[in-house]
Formats: structure tokens, sequence, C-alpha cells
């Protein structure tokens, strides 16, 4: 391949990918790796990391390297000391024991200061980094670093130790978006000490270290960027196009989790969004610094759950299929009620269950999707949606899912892209911001199917689990 070529690390819940691109934005090679479950509470990032090794050496075989910029999940982060891993980060659906957990309830800031609901488990990382000061009192002590997740995946490949706001406005309970400073928890635990200096989204930490150059191959001046949370690159890449490039753009970024996040007006900066902390409401903050209300279910864990293994809601050739089943399974009233994730997404405490389940296979498949978008639905009423919607990743391409979206909010305009947009997109406008998307916009059509009683039954029997 001829001219120098950009790398992104792209590391989901899921998913690890590795995509290589041109200067002008044209994806050249992409490659993918199933993550394994946690073991003992850990993600697994010695495995990654040896994944991360061979392909980076391909891909130096392949192309003239010029940068690399990771991507990856929120509510994970490492503890480096001595130029060292100290900790591997802990999986976020790890248990914390519930004595610790209430003792780090007492102490956190209000969610109108920090836009971080209470969430379940480790998603809050306080009660991540919490619970490990109970376990290792001494994890903290020397030159110990917190680095979130993707900025592990930067100081391992540049030995630059770095901070950035799109990860660490996650739902950290860390940091105070409005504020732009520490949580009150931040400082009292001694963790902003901790916290490495703030650098944007973007910027070039320092060149390839020379190991990694001579373990893969890869040039010697390769720079290294920060990176960002994967969400929030996907706003990045939405943003790319002109016609979402203002405010009021709402992108519905889907996979393992669905996230809402609507670009603000300039009047709603600098004050806290009526926000409900309990649904699963927060304020991100995106990859230039301003406060973006957010909402999330774990969308893509509930399909796979009430799949079971039967199938794919967003297999291109079952499309049809699907779309044809649909008008049945509103006919009969079959459908699916929230929530199979169970402590998060807008109807945290309800049980999850089956209304009418359809017999056959496509009936089925066709329900989960209208489910899908019926939560999509009340995510996006929930941040204020109001206008162009682009819904990005796996489940963009679901056409039960993005048409039923379609015809629940006749009043917005929903899209989904043709063209390479999505979170590694994204990120690489952070290295370059004048790249623009190759492809084009196409306006979702909404279902032709009768769904205001649907969706009126749906949500009188779904509030009960608000």
């Amino acid at each position: 391949m001829s001219g120098r070529t950009y790398v992104v690390i792209d590391i989901g819940k899921t998913l690890s990918k590795l995509t290589l691109w041109s200067r002008d934005g044209v994806l050249l090679e992409k490659r993918m790796r199933p993550n394994p479950a946690a073991l003992d509470g850990a993600l697994d990032a010695a495995g990654i990391e040896l994944w991360l090794t061979e392909v980076l050496s391909e891909f130096a075989r392949l192309a003239d390297v010029a940068a690399i910029i990771p991507v990856a999940h929120g509510a994970a982060a490492a503890i480096v000391r001595d130029g060292a891993l100290a900790q591997t980060p802990r999986d976020y659906e790890a248990p914390i024991p519930e004595s610790v957990r209430l003792a780090y309830q007492r102490q956190r800031d209000p969610f109108v200061q920090i836009g971080s609901p209470a969430l379940p488990d480790g998603l809050n990382l306080g009660a991540q980094l919490f619970a490990l000061e109970v376990e290792r009192p001494d994890l903290f002590e020397g030159d110990a670093w917190i680095l979130l997740w993707p900025q592990y995946w930067a100081w391992l490949l540049s030995g630059v130790a770095a901070c950035e706001l799109t990860s660490l406005g996650c739902h950290t309970d860390l940091w105070r978006p409005f504020s732009g400073a520490p949580s009150n928890l931040a400082g009292a635990r001694g963790w902003d000490k901790r916290l490495p200096p703030l650098r944007r989204a973007g910027e070039v930490l320092g060149p390839i270290l020379p190991a990694w150059a001579e373990r893969t191959g890869l040039p010697a001046d390769t720079n290294i960027h920060c990176g960002l949370h994967d969400s929030n690159a996907a706003l990045v890449a939405a943003r790319g196009f002109p016609d979402l490039a203002g405010s009021g753009v709402t992108v519905l970024s889907t996979g393992t989790w669905f996230v809402a996040m609507r670009v603000p007006s300039e009047s709603e900066r600098g004050a806290m969004v009526a926000l409900p902390e309990q649904r699963d409401c927060l304020i991100n903050i995106d990859a230039y610094g301003v406060p973006t209300p957010s909402a999330r279910f774990m969308g893509g864990r509930e399909i796979e759950i009430l799949l079971d293994g039967q199938g794919r809601l967003d297999l291109p050739a079952d499309q049809p299929a699907l779309l044809a089943a649909a008008q049945g399974v509103v006919a009969a009233g079959a459908m699916v009620l929230p929530t199979f994730a169970s402590g998060v997404g807008p109807f945290p405490r309800g049980g999850g269950a089956w209304v009418k389940e359809p017999r056959d296979r496509e009936g089925r498949i066709s329900a989960i999707g209208l489910y899908a978008a019926l939560v999509a639905d009340v995510s996006l009423d929930l941040v204020g949606a109001r206008g162009p919607v682009l819904i990005e990743g796996r489940f963009a391409e679901a056409e039960v899912f993005t048409r039923a979206l379609a015809a629940l909010r006749p009043a917005d305009s929903i899209h989904v892209s043709d063209a390479p947009s999505d979170v590694s997109f994204g990120a690489l406008r952070m290295i370059d911001p004048n790249l623009r998307p190759a492809g084009s916009l196409a306006r979702v059509w909404p279902l032709d199917v009768p769904l205001a009683g649907y969706k009126r039954d749906w949500r009188a029997r779904a509030e009960v689990s608000t």
C-alpha cells in the first residue's frame, strides 16, 4: 500500500477491533477478536495485548503506519506503577461486596454535581477504585497512576500517562462536568492526585516506544494519540456529516450498549439538563469538552439473551422475512417487556417477560426488534431528542428495529449511513478533523405497521418497571 496510514484500536466490551485507514479516510483492513469472559473479575488485558502485537505486526507489513489512536469502553481503568501494570482493569459486571458498596454510596457526590447515576456492580468506576483500596491498601502508593481504558493502551504504546475527558466523564463518579474539576469524592480519596495530566483526545502523546517498534515492525516515528471513549467517538463520527454538524442532533450508538447522546444547544450549556438519575441517564462529556445529555440501556446484551442463539436480528438475508412478520406480531399483541439486563436502562427494576410469545422463529425475532425500538424510543425521549437521529453500530442493519423506531418517532428524521462512519471513523477524525464520511446518510422509512396502539399498551405495562 502506498502512502502513510492510520490505525484505530477499538476495545469494546464484546469485541476488540483493529482497523487500518488511508489518510483520506478509506478503510483498508479490519481485524476482530471476541473478548473472552472475565476471569476473577479482570479484563483480558494480556490476551488483547498479544493479539494487538500480532495485528500491528501484520499491518506494519501491509502499510506505512503514521499514527495510532485507541478507543475503548467506559467503566474500566488500569493502575500502573513503576512503569508496569500493577492492577489489571476490572470487569464492570464483576460484583462488589454489599458492605463495600454501601460504604461507597455514602461518599459519592450527588447526581446534580457529577451527572453520573448510581449504577450496579462496577459500572461507576469510583466503586471499583474504592473496592480495590479495600482489597489492596497499598495499591495507590508511590508513583501509581489511574489510567482510563483508552489511555492505558496509549500509555502501553507510548510510555506517556494521560487523562482525557470523554473517558473521565463516563459515569465514573470522578468528575464534575459543569465545573470541569474532579469530584469531591476523588479529592477526598486522593484519586485526583493519581489522575495523569489532562490531554485532548486527538493530542499526540509521543512516538511509539522503541520496544513496540521493534516488536511489531512499525516505524519509529509512528505517533500515538491520546484516544477517547467509544460512544463519544461515535458522536464525533456522526458530526462529520454536514447535516449533523450542528446542535440538536442525537446519535444512537448500538452494540452491547445502546447509548443515546444529544448535542445540546448553546442555551443548554452550563446548566444541568433535567435528567432522571434512576433511569440510567447521565451527562457525558464530548470530545470537545461539552457536557452531553445521554441515556443508555444494554440493548445488545438483551437481544442476545432473548435470541438465545436462535438467529440474529441484523442478518441481512433475514430482513425481508422479519419485516413481513412484524404485522402479525403487532396484530397479535406479542411483545417483550423490560428488562433482561437488571439494574440498568430506563426500566431498571423490570423483571423481563414475554407477552404472547410468537411460536415461529421470524415472529419471535421480529418482536425482539420491536422491543429494542420501543426501549430506544424511551431513551430518546429522556434526553429530549428532537430532530435528526443517526443510528450507528451493529444494529443499524436491523431493519425491524430501525424502521420501527422511525415509525415510533414520526416527527424526527431517523438516519443510517452507508459509509464507514462508526466508532473507528470518529477516532480517525480526532487525528484529522477535516475528514468527512465517504458515503451519505440514508433516511430510514417508517415501518408500514400501525404502532401507536402497540406503543401505548407496551408503555403502560413497561412503566410499572420504572
